[in-house]
């Protein structure tokens, strides 16, 4: 069985390894000529709209998916007239537009921060007016970790802010003050089968996430549930998805989602009896689905723009380094560690010296 990836990123990695005990093979299309997955798998070298890239890559695979949601969606489109593609076409058109996501999530009764499209600098005042400050300020398309935002404290950051922009549609969202930031990984394979990892505790620094906890028995769990199971059975979804959320006064506000495996469930590939990797393969393959059971107390910790000592790294009692393969640069996720303890306090611990090791590398 051969598995088609767009992107050969971290992430391609990270499912190419998990799909590789299960005797697949994998074809990444991606334009980087270094991409650090094309090691375990044939590597397409070129853009994702290539035609004859496209077309080799439609007639070897048995099923495509892809790592992250700035693949065209017509590319996904054309791929899924000719082989299975998971997650569709659709659920990437929605992920890839922050103003058609809020608006799906309305359309489910999913709520969200206040929020309003802005294409110029007068709309944004005008937004302003009800939005109220802080807000931030988020380009339509094409953000990630940070990228193509800007936080509003007043008046004066409006025309930065929009220059920053550089003029490209937006959407303006009110700041709200949250308890916590959370997300929730689900799965839904061909046949409809569905299962939940248990809540992610999520902390942001820079607009990077730095550290994921499993929070095991959540009282935000069943919430959590309700809201993603809506966008799943919508959008007939297959694969794993990744809902972000904020926790204000006891209820879940939607921030956004992701069609793809996801940074905040990297705890899974020690800390669950199935990684979200190998599930995300066993749904594409409408395979029987793992099980999502946290194995201990479990989290993850970024390495961003710099590496750890390796031999420092794993003197940490449970820690496992995951490296990317990936040359250290400002800002760049490079690696990351997942450790596991019996006991909260004991977790806590863990996470305090990991992320000791990753702010001593951390050049962002």
């Amino acid at each position: 069985m051969i598995v088609g990836v767009l992107g050969a990123g971290q992430l391609a990695r990270m499912i190419a390894l998990a799909g590789i005990p299960l005797g697949l093979e994998f074809i990444f299309l991606d334009p980087s000529i270094d991409a650090c997955a094309n090691r375990l798998g044939e590597h397409l070298h070129g853009d994702y709209s290539d035609p004859e890239l496209l077309a080799q890559l439609a007639e070897r695979a048995d099923v495509v998916t892809y790592e992250f949601e700035n693949v065209p969606a017509e590319v996904a489109e054309f791929l899924a007239s000719h082989t299975q593609v998971h997650p569709s076409a659709e659920a990437l058109g929605v992920a890839q537009d922050r103003l058609i996501e809020k608006s799906f999530f309305h359309d489910l009764d999913i709520p969200t921060p206040p929020y309003a499209a802005v294409d110029s600098l007068n709309s944004l005042e005008l937004a302003m007016t009800t939005i109220g400050y802080p807000a931030i300020l988020k380009s339509r398309t094409q953000g990630y970790d940070g990228k193509g935002q800007s936080l509003l404290k007043s008046k004066e950051d409006l025309n930065h802010a929009w220059e920053l922009l550089q003029g490209v549609p937006a959407v303006v969202e009110a700041f709200v003050s949250f308890k916590r930031e959370v997300s929730i990984i689900a799965v839904r394979n061909v046949s409809g089968e569905i299962v939940f990892y248990p809540l992610s505790e999520n902390l942001h620094r820079g607009g990077i996430l730095r550290v994921s906890e499993c929070s095991a028995n959540d009282p935000m769990q069943k919430q959590a549930e309700s809201y993603v199971s809506r966008l799943l059975e919508k959008l007939n979804y297959v694969g794993v998805l990744a809902l972000e959320l904020f926790e204000v006064d006891g209820q879940l506000l939607a921030n956004e989602f992701a069609p793809r495996v996801h940074n905040s469930g990297h705890w899974t590939i020690e800390g669950a009896e199935t990684s979200q990797f190998e599930n995300h393969l066993r749904a594409i393959l409408d395979l029987p689905l793992g099980a999502t059971t946290p194995v201990g107390k479990a989290a993850m910790v970024n390495f961003i723009g710099g590496l750890p000592v390796t031999e420092e790294l794993l003197n940490i009692p449970n820690a496992h380094l995951h490296l990317y393969d990936k040359a250290p640069r400002t800002g760049r996720k490079v690696a990351h560690a997942t450790v596991r303890a019996e006991s909260t306090e004991q977790l806590a611990e863990l996470i305090k010296q990991l992320s000791a090791l990753a702010d001593e590398v951390d050049d962002s």
